[in-house]
């Protein structure tokens, strides 16, 4: 199964079958659309947040927060008595444009526990001229965790956006991240007006040699180039969810078991393994369905799943309002 007009993963390889793989199909490419200035040429970022987070006792607290511009975290919340802290990040202007930047840096210490969620969906409007883009760097100390678990990315008529997300982790560390792509309303009611959608992970794995690549995940959808929704692509579907997992506990065992898990799912659901990197392991989990509901369900009964095979926690229930 592909399930991306065009995705690449350096380092990963699909395990044994949990779920089939289909040939590729690729439709006759027109001519090559306009160039797209970088986000960051004429501007400073539109948007700055650091968070660093601590091991207190019992309980995970903040270390630094720093924020400027179109960024910002609310008060930070406990959904349970495990310790682990969960901050909402905020977005004033509500959307974001053409040549927008957003800068977020992440930082959990050594055992400690953050999840990190955004209180509304993250909506990219026409970007005439030059993309939106979000950088963020992400480090996790010693037998940290950290669950990063936006709402929706929607992706609105000549909308273009680049994400690069950057991890630096240790082989004890914990790391679950899961994302949902949208297309947005056109006037004309057809998906995929949009013109590019670029989602790329940089996953590397910190040990006492130095750092070595564990994942290099890249996403790149972009409808004017592709008969996206066809064979070999999107398969039909419009709507496409992403799980990554990397733990010192992720092996074929537990892919099999989200196989089991996401089987009973109208969405289209394939899972792939990184190979092993100092002790660690990592797990992609890509669905494709038409409904972001249906997407957020599946996605949310496996990051449930690992909270409580790991952690003893309950179900997820951030109740946002």
């Amino acid at each position: 199964m592909s399930t991306t007009a065009e995705s690449s993963s350096a380092l990963v390889s699909p395990g044994p079958a949990t779920a089939g793989d289909r040939g590729r199909a690729r439709s006759a490419v027109p001519a090559t659309p306009r160039p797209l200035s970088p986000a960051s040429a004429d501007q400073p970022p539109m948007g700055e947040l650091e968070l660093v987070v601590a091991l207190r006792g019992q309980r995970t607290v903040a270390a630094h927060q720093y924020h400027r511009g179109a960024l910002r975290v609310m008060r930070p919340h406990y959904l349970d008595d495990s310790g682990q802290v969960c901050y909402v990040v905020v977005n004033p202007g509500g959307a974001y444009l053409g040549a927008d930047l957003f800068l977020v840096d992440v930082e959990v210490h050594d055992s400690a526990d953050l999840l990190l969620t955004t209180q509304s969906a993250m909506k990219v409007y026409r970007t005439p001229g030059s993309f939106a883009e979000q950088r963020m760097a992400v480090r996790l100390g010693e037998g940290a965790r950290l669950e990063l678990m936006p709402d929706q990315l929607i992706a609105y008529r000549e909308a273009s956006y680049r994400q690069r997300t950057s991890v630096t982790l240790r082989p004890s560390s914990s790391l679950v991240m899961a994302e949902v792509v949208t297309p947005g309303w056109s006037p004309d009611g057809a998906a995929f007006r949009y013109e590019e959608v670029r989602l790329r992970n940089h996953i590397c794995v910190e040990t006492g040699a130095g750092t070595e690549l564990l994942a290099l995940d890249n996403l790149l959808i972009r409808p004017p180039l592709h008969h996206v929704s066809g064979l070999g692509f999107m398969e039909g579907y419009s709507h496409l969810g992403s799980l990554v997992v990397v733990d010192p506990r992720v092996d074929q065992a537990l892919a099999d078991e989200l196989h089991l898990l996401t089987a009973g799912s109208e969405a289209l659901t394939g899972i792939s393994l990184t190979r092993p990197v100092a002790g660690t392991a990592g797990l992609i989990l890509r669905s494709l369905s038409n409904s972001t509901d249906e997407l957020n369900r599946l996605l949310r009964s496996c990051t449930d799943f690992l909270r409580s095979r790991w952690c003893g926690q309950g179900p997820l229930d951030l109740r946002k309002h």
